[in-house]
């Protein structure tokens, strides 16, 4: 057995804090996936994320927004209609999404929903 390391660890970067604390959070990387596509409006964004109320969904947009990671729309109409679409810098997240979309396909397992048991 390797003896562990008695160094003790250097401190997390403060840039790895900041994308952990804003894309860590739950909902938030499957938000900016969608709007990679293109513009998205509220109501079909909420469709395309199982399990988000709306409410998780507005609070998440408005700290993307905060982030200048996505900026949100209002087309009058009438209808009035509220779509949202990824700034440039949002775009940019595209190359790392893809990286760990593709570290997950190789190294975790798909989890099968209908016999995996809830921890709630």
């Amino acid at each position: 057995m390797t003896e562990p390391v008695t160094e003790p660890c250097k401190p997390v970067e403060g840039a790895i804090t900041r994308v952990f604390a804003l894309l860590g959070k739950r909902w938030t990387g499957l938000i900016v996936a969608v709007l990679m596509e293109h513009p998205v409006h509220f109501a079909d964004l909420h469709r395309a994320i199982p399990g988000i109320s709306e409410r998780m969904l507005s609070d998440r947009l408005t700290e993307l927004g905060a982030a200048r990671l996505v900026v949100r729309e209002v087309d009058e109409g009438p209808p009035l209609r509220v779509s949202y679409r990824l700034t440039e810098a949002g775009e940019a997240l595209e190359l790392a999404l893809t990286e760990l979309a593709g570290w997950a396909e190789r190294h975790l397992p798909e989890v099968d929903r209908t016999t995996a048991s809830s921890a709630c």
